[in-house]
């Protein structure tokens, strides 16, 4: 089985976020940092060369296929913030209704710029994602 290139490394976050080239994307990076650590209650951590990562689990595929993961996390790409906290529930689409202007893949929610959505949605939409990530992966 090939090996998961998407694990914890020692990269520090902050120098991480202070690269990102695009000042908007930057600060909009600090923001979500600091939302999803506090709704996590986790610390940030770099996951694989672009993943910013809160806590982890353990998950195993019926193919036998298994790993770690973090619970939630977000990567400031060139093109657009990738936040990973979809989780598919039948009321997120609600929610995903009210956000403002985004795109979403199957477990990707895509944003411009934060001042596109309305941040109080995207809170209650992560803090959703960590209590889905709980009740389905409980922490030890």
């Amino acid at each position: 089985m090939a090996e998961i290139k998407t694990k914890p490394t020692p990269v520090d976050v902050g120098a991480f976020i202070d690269a990102v080239e695009n000042p908007i994307r930057r600060d909009d990076a600090k923001r979500v940092c600091a939302m999803l650590e506090r709704i996590t209650g986790e610390p940030p951590k770099m996951w694989g060369p672009s993943i910013i990562g809160f806590g982890s689990y353990h998950y195993r595929y019926d193919s036998g296929h298994e790993g770690d993961m973090c619970r939630l996390g977000f990567s400031p790409r060139k093109a657009e913030l990738v936040l990973y906290i979809l989780t598919g529930e039948p009321d997120e689409a609600e929610k995903l209704a009210r956000l403002g202007k985004h795109k979403t893949g199957k477990s990707c929610l895509y944003i411009k710029k934060l001042a596109d959505v309305d941040m109080a949605v995207l809170e209650e939409i992560a803090s959703d994602a960590l209590s889905y990530m709980d009740s389905k992966y409980p922490r030890p």
